[in-house]
């Protein structure tokens, strides 16, 4: 009898652990399935440089009638892995803005005094160990030597919290939308139209550079208002190689164009479940273009302050776009402005993060803290996808009340 009894509360721990291990994998959410997310990515900016500022009217305006998480963090330094971070709960092993090489073509860098090319990441397609982020940087040396410190290091001046270096699975949010038979774009303004596909993402084009392949692919300063470290599904394998058309750079699109985010907004056919929308260098807030003339500069304190006017006009025109088009009235939609992380200072890593539903009450703040991993777990939970990397652990939590819960 005492056997029966044992095994009977073994089954039932089992069970027990097995519910919970399937209700941490799969996020559960009080604010019901999206439709549509438009995730607006910007650069390089703390939230007090953003909050008050003259220079961005419109987000400011914006801030005070929509959702505003008002202690969201970065997950370090620099760009490239807090993007991946954003749409794979890992930074994969990428230490810096280091570009991806591509199947069979390595990489080329062709901008002046640039090294894209060194430590290039090898595309992500098998499981590995990610890298350490710490809180605090106490050494300019930590967070990937992307800050700089003179005095006391403040809190928090790289990440919410200590991330010890796991386990990742090499998949993103990309991955797990096309296994669910959903759709995503990554819409890159001022993407490259060269051929062939794959050597475009590294490069940039528009108006500060010419289109011909010689002046592309030969020496010379190519103006890189594009970058790839603003992409990070292409430092995927599966979508470099883009054996399933719905898994490939055939998702990665310009702003322009007949396939691109303008068109798709007005397009009758079904806009893609999650759109990662990211304006150029110029428009983005990061400023400091590399590669020809010099532009989009933030030497003196007037171009500082044009650069965040051009990012809050660029921020206007995104989400008036997408508040007028169709595709915002299909369904149960929400629309997400953040940024990727300070500017490298020694403050607080803590960003601007807005939402905006078209199903919900709006202008409602929450002092919970998140980060990047929060807002990942929250993506998986409206898409009813099951949890990536740091998106499975405790701390990050779905934002059930800025999202309508």
């Amino acid at each position: 009898m005492k056997r029966t009894v044992i095994a009977v509360a073994a089954a039932m721990a089992m069970a027990l652990s097995a519910a919970h291990a399937h209700e941490r994998d799969r996020p559960k959410d009080t604010f019901g399935d999206l439709d549509h997310v438009f995730l607006i990515m910007m650069e390089n900016q703390t939230n007090t440089d953003i909050l008050g500022n003259p220079n961005a009217p419109f987000i400011n305006s914006y801030a005070g009638m929509v959702n505003q998480a008002t202690n969201y963090f970065a997950v370090g330094h620099p760009s490239a892995p807090n993007y991946l971070e954003i749409i794979g709960g890992s930074n994969f092993g990428l230490t810096s803005d280091y570009w991806p090489n591509w199947i069979g073509a390595g990489c080329i860098d062709n901008a002046p005094s640039r090294t894209g090319c060194l430590h290039a990441l090898t595309p992500i397609a098998v499981a590995g160990l990610d890298n350490a982020v710490v809180a605090t940087a106490t050494t300019s040396t930590e967070c990937n030597g992307q800050i700089s410190i003179t005095g006391t290091p403040v809190p928090n001046n790289c990440a919410l919290r200590n991330y010890p270096a796991a386990p990742f699975t090499p998949e993103s949010i990309a991955d797990q939308l096309v296994g669910k038979h959903m759709k995503w774009k990554s819409y890159q303004e001022s993407l490259p139209t060269v051929e062939p596909g794959v050597f475009g993402v590294n490069y940039s084009d528009g108006a500060f550079s010419s289109l011909s392949p010689v002046s592309v692919f030969g020496p010379g300063p190519i103006q890189k208002l594009y970058a790839v470290k603003h992409n990070p599904f292409v430092y995927f394998q599966s979508v470099e190689l883009g054996q399933e058309r719905d898994l490939s750079l055939a998702q990665v699109v310009d702003f322009d164009g007949p396939d691109g985010l303008w068109s798709d907004l007005q397009s009758r056919e079904e806009f893609p479940n999650l759109a990662f929308i990211v304006p150029n260098q110029c428009h983005d807030m990061h400023g400091s273009v590399s590669g020809g003339t010099p532009i989009c500069s933030t030497s003196t304190a007037a171009e500082s302050g044009l650069l965040m006017s051009e990012g809050d006009a660029e921020v206007a025109k995104l989400v008036n776009g997408i508040k007028a088009s169709p595709a915002w009235r299909r369904g149960r939609n929400a629309i997400v402005l953040l940024w990727d992380e300070n500017d490298y200072s020694n403050a607080a890593n803590r960003v601007v993060f807005l939402v905006e539903t078209n199903y919900a009450q709006n202008g409602i703040q929450s002092d919970q803290p998140y980060d990047h991993f929060s807002l990942l777990r929250t993506l998986e939970a409206a898409f009813g996808l099951r949890c990536l990397n740091h998106a499975c652990d405790p701390t990050s939590l779905v934002m059930n009340s800025l999202f309508g819960g």
